[in-house]
């Protein structure tokens, strides 16, 4: 959770943007590298602007949504225009203000991991935008896929956006993954955070996974993946239902999976 206002970098980029300042994002890696972003645009996006796997992945919406980071809220947005009802979670307040501005009509300041039973049961859990990556690591992944099976009715699903880290073949990517598979991580677990200005947010997880791999995290927590939009080897959507067997008691151990901080 953050701190304070000031630290909340994401959240005055977004508001800046909104208000048609020039805004300049970066983004830092834990071993230095620095990259400048050219996204914000893409953030606030109505539906026609959405590359073809976004606009194909909301046919697989169904019911009501938990919008997972998120962000300016173009999919919240685009959800309640279709009659969806739609709660948005951001750890940003200065995002869910935008939301507000923009017309979003339920957001909460609340961490993935932190969600219950209070916000009622939904039919589809949305986690656009590479949000796949809010998991933070495949233990705590497959640790929340098993409370989203308890917080979410019969039938519902999970739309999650992910990107491949393994199409690149530049050198200080390829030294990244090197390092994390040396400390026993995945390739893809990241660890970053927004800078804007004179602001530098909280260090965040975030968690990049190939095709196999979201199919790997996901076998076992009672979700299975059954569809795939979008190429292997780039920026992707898995559609993730519940597989209609219960969970085996010794994996419902919620309270012993610890928890870190998250954007």
């Amino acid at each position: 959770m953050l701190k304070s206002p000031r630290q909340d970098a994401f959240g005055l980029l977004l508001t800046h943007h909104l208000a048609g300042e020039p805004c300049d994002e970066f983004i830092e890696r834990d071993d230095g590298y620095l990259m400048a972003t050219d996204n914000l645009a893409a953030y606030f996006a109505p539906y026609d602007e959405w590359p073809p796997r976004m606009r194909q992945a909301m046919s697989f919406v169904r019911g009501r949504v938990l919008d997972v980071g998120v962000g300016a809220g173009r999919f919240a947005l685009h959800l309640q225009e279709q009659g969806h009802e739609v709660v948005g979670i951001d750890v940003s307040p200065g995002a869910l203000e935008v939301c507000r501005k923009r017309g979003v009509k339920n957001v909460r300041r609340l961490p993935f991991h932190r969600i219950d039973a209070s916000l009622g049961r939904f039919d589809t859990v949305l986690m656009m935008g590479n949000n796949f990556g809010l998991f933070a690591n495949p233990r705590r992944a497959r640790w929340m896929l098993r409370r989203l099976k308890n917080l979410t009715s019969r039938n519902a699903r999970i739309v999650a956006e992910s990107l491949d880290v393994y199409g690149t073949d530049k050198p200080e990517h390829l030294a990244y993954h090197a390092r994390n598979r040396q400390n026993g991580r995945m390739a893809g677990e990241i660890r970053l955070r927004v800078r804007y200005r004179d602001l530098i947010g909280d260090w965040f997880d975030y968690l990049m996974v190939s095709q196999p791999e979201m199919q790997e995290i996901v076998e076992g927590t009672g979700w299975r993946v059954t569809d795939f939009i979008g190429s292997a080897g780039g920026q992707y959507v898995g559609v993730i239902e519940k597989t209609g067997w219960p969970v085996p008691s010794s994996l419902q151990q919620e309270d012993q999976i610890p928890i870190e901080g998250q954007r």
